[in-house]
């Protein structure tokens, strides 16, 4: 596996296949991550385990060459997450992505009605996948008929919050660390809370911090990697 602790990579063989950590920057796609990343190894066989929103950022797991055959063990993993909800705002991503579509006061919000109301949100919930996402339904990825102002029926999945915990509260901002299984969105959450709490609320920043065991701090940012691949490529030539 290939991590910030990874000094050379002259011995790495992409093709074979590796396991890499990244810790994606904001405004960047999964995909973007992972067309870098087979831009700079040569390798076409690239895939990650969990994708995350352009502006969000944490811990990206990569899969090269035969590796990729171990991508649902990555993904299969507990999800850790740290953000911002926002309340008293709503937009058709659930986050920032996309403008602000309609604005409450949160007068009457009170952290009493916060705490109680987030254990609504742990253990098994039911989801309904947003509009915004990269879900295919009848062959039709969300998020391109979205942008086209189309709304089809999506049918709500069971995920699992195992951890709910709000660290900060700095109305209309609550800092949060949620702990969930795979297919969980965290805007739904943050969209479903204000909702809950009579105000609407966004996702206005995300984190992913673990996946499984691994933790982003064992991740290497994008241009840590470009440095380790560049030194390689001298040692090796």
């Amino acid at each position: 596996m290939i991590t910030k602790e990874t000094t050379d990579l002259s011995h790495c063989d992409f093709h074979s296949g590796e396991v890499l950590l990244i810790d994606k920057p904001i405004g960047w796609t999964s995909f973007k991550v992972v067309h870098i990343v087979r831009k700079l190894t040569g390798v076409k066989k690239v895939g990650h385990a969990g994708t995350l929103d352009p502006r969000a950022t944490g811990l990206l797991i990569l899969c090269t060459g035969k590796k990729t055959k171990e991508i649902t063990k990555y993904q299969d993993g507990e999800k850790t997450y740290k953000g911002t909800i926002t309340l008293g705002k709503s937009t058709p991503s659930m986050d920032l992505e996309t403008e602000v579509i309609e604005e409450k006061s949160i007068e009457e919000v009170t952290e009493e009605k916060i705490l109680k109301m987030k254990e609504t949100f742990t253990g098994e919930i039911f989801q309904t996948p947003p509009m915004y996402s990269a879900l295919k339904v009848n062959g039709k990825t969300l998020y391109n008929l979205a942008r086209k102002g189309k709304i089809v029926e999506r049918q709500p999945r069971k995920v699992t919050v195992s951890k709910f915990v709000i660290s900060n509260i700095e109305l209309p901002e609550i800092h949060f660390e949620i702990a969930c299984s795979k297919g969980t969105y965290i805007r739904v959450i943050a969209n479903d809370l204000g909702e809950k709490l009579g105000c609407g609320g966004v996702l206005s920043s995300l984190r992913r911090t673990k996946i499984g065991a691994f933790s982003v701090d064992q991740s290497l940012k994008m241009e840590e990697f470009e440095e380790k691949i560049a030194q390689s490529s001298l040692k090796t030539s």
